[in-house]
């Protein structure tokens, strides 16, 4: 039987504090009633108490350490090294806080304080912090897995979206924007497309608007991007859908796009309340550029050719993705899956199934995890994995870079590690650990248009006799393979 997990809430998730994110309710609901179902365990710091008593809406104060007895507070924690005579209140409770994770006192961290997710980083501690809304996406694939699916994704004009701009699921476009619906249907006039991903009722539940432009401002101060440019001109996911790697997915769509349509730069506008957004964004390599009528403007190099910049494997292929580093510094190695975890991993190689299109099954995020029983120790940081589909297809049919691998016997450990981007059930996990197993988190650069049959790999000469473990091989054999995925 595993152990619970131990959540840590910061003082903004317990109450709403005014230089904070706005706490999504309903997110924060399901996430106590999910860290229930699961039988893991909320906990807060005791700074947050003193934190709380600061709060000079004295109704809601009284409220909030009312209601804090419902979760256990963290005991024997130490102050921060990090706090002095001349930290403000605010920041040393900020400081303790994350002192108590970096101590272990607890798994992870939920906070929508942006600040902190910022110091959080700079500590280590950035795959430990979670939003609330992350945090309901972990819990619900662990605790309610089957419950988890991704709808289809389709590519639509916009035309055919404005009957239903009278729906709730536009307000808080409309609200932020003024004049949105004769900005929607002047572009709808024009034949702009989106993609969209729909419920089962058929309306839309989230919203990707896109269009290429070419040698235009981006921002206020009038900044260029020289050549074709890919800008995302409404990015929405919807309360039902949020948690389900739509995001992700809508990025996934927009990188491909712009690698078949050669345009050397994706963009797009946030405004300060997408935090969750900007947090992705900033994780797949966009960088701020300036603000646009008091909006962000994020902007991520995606160049047609692989520049050579003398960076890490992983840092290359964060910024530059699809590029990704193959040199003789890079190991490159054949990973063995079964095909129903082939299947869970990348379901867009299903039959009759696409990423995009209409009554499309939409294909698996770029960010993932595997877990497996391996002895090797070779694979380290942005290596490239070759993942080769075992029994039915044997062929490999897909290429990736590690992020991070690691050997664990510990599920809540694995659960962690693998959690915002985990195929796994908790139940699942709890029973593969009964050994030690390898968890690999993996940038997916894609798949072959032809993959590599171990037929082919055994003329080639790239193994010898059956792939049934992780196994290495050399520069000129993957060369070989790559070349051969192209016929």
């Amino acid at each position: 039987m595993t152990d619970r997990l131990r959540i840590l809430l910061d003082t903004n998730v317990l109450i709403p504090l005014q230089d904070s994110f706005v706490v999504l309710e309903d997110n924060l609901k399901n996430l106590i009633r999910l860290a229930s179902a699961g039988g893991h365990q909320l906990v807060y710091h005791p700074a947050s108490i003193v934190d709380i008593n600061r709060d000079n809406n004295e109704a809601r104060r009284k409220r909030t350490l009312a209601r804090l007895p419902q979760y256990a507070v963290l005991e024997h924690v130490s102050s921060s090294p990090l706090n002095t005579s001349l930290t403000s209140p605010n920041d040393a409770c900020d400081n303790d806080i994350l002192h108590a994770l970096k101590c272990d006192a607890a798994h992870v961290l939920v906070s929508e304080d942006k600040k902190l997710h910022v110091a959080a980083k700079l500590l280590g501690l950035a795959d430990r912090t979670y939003t609330i809304q992350m945090a309901e996406h972990w819990l619900r694939r662990l605790v309610e897995p089957t419950e988890v699916r991704i709808p289809n994704v389709d590519d639509v004009p916009m035309h055919s979206l404005t009957q239903e701009l009278d729906r709730d699921f536009f307000n808080s476009l409309r609200e932020g924007y003024p004049g949105f619906d004769d900005w929607f249907r002047l572009k709808a006039r024009t034949g702009r497309k989106a993609w969209v991903t729909r419920g089962a009722d058929g309306y839309s539940e989230a919203i990707c608007v896109y269009a290429v432009q070419e040698s235009e401002p981006i921002n206020d101060a009038k900044d260029v991007l020289h050549g074709k440019a890919l800008k995302l001109c409404t990015f929405k996911v919807g309360e039902r859908v949020r948690g389900r790697k739509i995001g992700e997915l809508f990025l996934k769509a927009a990188f491909r796009y712009a690698t078949e349509n050669y345009c050397e730069h994706v963009f797009l506008t946030t405004s300060h309340e997408q935090t969750y957004l900007q947090l992705l964004l900033e994780d797949f390599g966009f960088e701020e550029r300036g603000t646009y009528g008091g909006d962000q403007v994020f902007v991520k190099r995606h160049p047609i050719e692989a520049p050579a910049l003398e960076l890490p494997p992983l840092d290359f292929v964060r910024k530059l993705f699809p590029h990704y580093r193959h040199d003789a510094s890079v190991q490159k190695f054949i990973v063995p899956i079964q095909p129903r975890y082939h299947k869970t991993l990348f379901p867009e190689l299903e039959p009759q199934s696409q990423l995009f299109g209409t009554g499309a099954t939409p294909g698996n995020a770029i960010k993932q995890a595997y877990i497996c029983k391996s002895n090797t120790k070779k694979p380290k940081v942005g290596d490239v994995v070759l993942f080769y589909r075992t029994d039915d297809e044997k062929a490999i049919t897909s290429i990736g870079v590690i992020e991070r691998f690691e050997s664990h016997d510990d599920p809540n450990t694995i659960m962690r590690i693998v959690s915002r981007r985990t195929v796994y059930s908790q139940t699942e996990i709890v029973e593969m650990t009964q050994e030690p197993m390898k968890v690999m988190l993996f940038r997916l650069i894609g798949h072959f248009d032809h993959p590599v049959t171990f037929t082919a790999l055994r003329e080639m000469k790239i193994v010898n006799g059956t792939i049934q473990s992780i196994t290495h091989i050399a520069d000129a054999a993957f060369s070989k393979l790559i070349e051969r995925s192209r016929r």
